[in-house]
């Protein structure tokens, strides 16, 4: 008996212009933890509301996303019947795998300040997952956006240069962690990312 799927899971969920969504910001979360190893389902729910709330803190966007659904759509699979509690391990399958390339390797939005802060650390967390060429274009991603963020904070900064008030302290501390990150983005892509 054929599965209808529905028409979402077709379609995909990501952006149109192929970055990532907070509910995939947990599929990441969700597929990469189970890259690491089996788990059981409790654990794994547990480990990515532990990692995804300790980054951004509760949040309504980042709930929902059903383990469940990772079954369904063949991206998990229980490894065993069960243990003496009754609750299976799963485990992450092929094609999950391939899931977790596809969303390891999407871009990030610009702008999205609190999202990517999340889908950095998940980049980061899973990053040795993927094969040398893609964590190379990985960095090479962070370093553009890093360096995007560093020409629109400086643009600001000179339009504002003038004003009264704080705004260019406050500014100037910005431009300076964007530099701080660049540079260790740098030294990361030399001597971590290969």
């Amino acid at each position: 008996m054929d599965k209808k799927v529905p028409y979402a899971y077709i379609k995909g969920d990501m952006y149109a212009d192929n970055t990532l969504t907070p509910k995939e910001a947990i599929r990441l979360c969700a597929l990469g933890t189970l890259a690491l190893g089996p788990r059981h389902y409790a654990a794994l729910a547990n480990a990515v509301r532990h990692f995804t709330g300790h980054m951004l803190g509760p949040s309504l966007d980042l709930m929902g996303t059903s383990i469940e659904l990772l079954k369904y759509e063949g991206l998990i699979e229980a490894v065993d019947a069960g243990d003496t509690e009754g609750e299976a391990q799963i485990r992450i399958t092929e094609s999950g795998l391939t899931e977790l390339r596809t969303l390891l390797t999407a871009g990030l939005r610009s702008g999205a300040a609190e999202l990517n802060k999340l889908l950095v650390a998940l980049k980061f967390r899973f990053l040795h997952l993927l094969d040398t060429e893609d964590r190379i274009a990985q960095v090479d991603l962070l370093i553009e956006l890093c360096e995007n963020e560093l020409a629109r904070l400086d643009d600001l900064r000179h339009y504002h240069a003038g004003d009264d008030g704080f705004v260019v302290d406050w500014l100037d501390h910005e431009v300076g962690q964007a530099q701080s990150r660049l540079v260790w983005l740098g030294e990361f892509k030399k001597t971590r990312s290969v």
